[in-house]
């Protein structure tokens, strides 16, 4: 069976359609959060923070809520849909087709990377009335927008197989995805936090698909974009192996 079969092809438009349909709600009110975090931390700290020289507060925060957009949102697409799928019961009709869960794995996932690019660069389209990006190196950024979308596409593909509920889900998303993206540096550079939070700082994955995709603007960064970007593949191959393997399994989908 071809990567791209007929099955394949059916499920990745499904889960695509999924979000479009209610796009005002997948995709409009995401933008819309994200602006408001703009206008309210810019307005308030533009005059007293400056965290490269030659590059304005505002400036610096539009490209950590771009990618924390785009996470959040890859993530949310994959563990919604399967959670939803299975306490409704409907899940059985994605696993009866003849679909490899390499297959399965790959539609999730790519819709869920859509998802997470199409609000990502809402966010940036909203923000260009109220500041001048640089574009230092454009391929860095693509691909820290590539791999940071698909590392919580795979992430969400993980927590919607392991939740039996919403409730779960939830739990989920607030106590580890929402303080991994909000402790990434979105915000503030690390740099200037005390000497601990800087070391606890540097075990969060997401932190470094932050600090590369801004380094893609700026051509500034905290760490090593090439650092970074060897993290980041790294955890992409990890955590697609271990979807991967609970796919195969069938863990909490096949009876």
């Amino acid at each position: 069976m071809t990567m791209f079969s007929s099955a394949f092809k059916t499920l990745l438009y499904k889960e695509t359609l999924r979000f479009w349909k209610v796009s005002f709600q997948t995709v409009a009110a995401p933008v819309l959060t994200s602006l408001l975090y703009l206008l309210i931390f810019s307005h308030a700290l533009e005059a007293h923070v400056r965290v490269y020289e030659s590059v304005s507060y505002t400036a610096f925060l539009v490209p950590g809520l771009v990618m924390m957009s785009l996470l959040q949102n890859a993530f949310a697409n994959t563990s919604s849909s399967l959670i939803q799928s299975k306490v409704t019961g409907n899940i059985i009709f994605v696993l009866l087709p003849p679909l490899s869960y390499r297959e399965f794995f790959a539609a999730y996932v790519l819709a869920a990377m859509l998802r997470g690019l199409v609000v990502g660069l809402g966010v940036w389209l909203v923000t260009l009335w109220m500041v001048d990006l640089q574009y230092a190196h454009p391929l860095w950024i693509v691909a820290f927008a590539l791999l940071g979308g698909a590392i919580l596409a795979a992430l969400g593909v993980i927590a919607g197989i392991w939740a039996d509920k919403f409730d779960q889900l939830a739990a989920f998303q607030n106590f580890i995805i929402m303080p991994l993206t909000f402790l990434s540096g979105v915000f503030y550079s690390i740099h200037t936090l005390p000497p601990f939070w800087q070391a606890v700082s540097h075990v969060n994955p997401v932190f470094y698909m932050i600090d590369g995709f801004r380094y893609g603007f700026f051509g500034q960064s905290d760490v090593s974009p090439w650092v970074s970007l060897a993290i980041v593949g790294f955890c992409f191959i990890l955590l697609s192996s271990l979807t991967l393997a609970l796919l195969a399994r069938g863990y909490k989908l096949r009876g």
